[in-house]
């Protein structure tokens, strides 16, 4: 994976982490609803015919990674 050095890119993860967060602690949306909007995200990359293949991989990863629990968007009492 190559180093990314976008601190635009890390703003937005970074919001779009304490948002998701933030609604799933005050339940607003549910864990399952979450993970669907995280899986559509990472299909929308798995998808994209815009030549840039190496950039949507490392995004569906990037992607996977918080699915499989690489962040604390799923609830430790779930």
């Amino acid at each position: 994976m190559t180093a990314n050095t976008d601190p635009a890119g890390h703003a937005a993860l970074a919001i779009c982490e304490s948002l998701l967060l933030a609604l799933n602690d005050r339940d607003i949306l549910p864990e399952t609803e979450i993970m669907g909007i995280l899986r559509d995200a990472a299909s929308a990359h798995e998808q994209a015919t815009d030549g840039d293949d190496a950039l949507h991989r490392e995004v569906v990863r990037l992607i996977e990674r918080i699915i499989d629990g690489g962040n604390s968007v799923r609830r430790k009492d779930a």
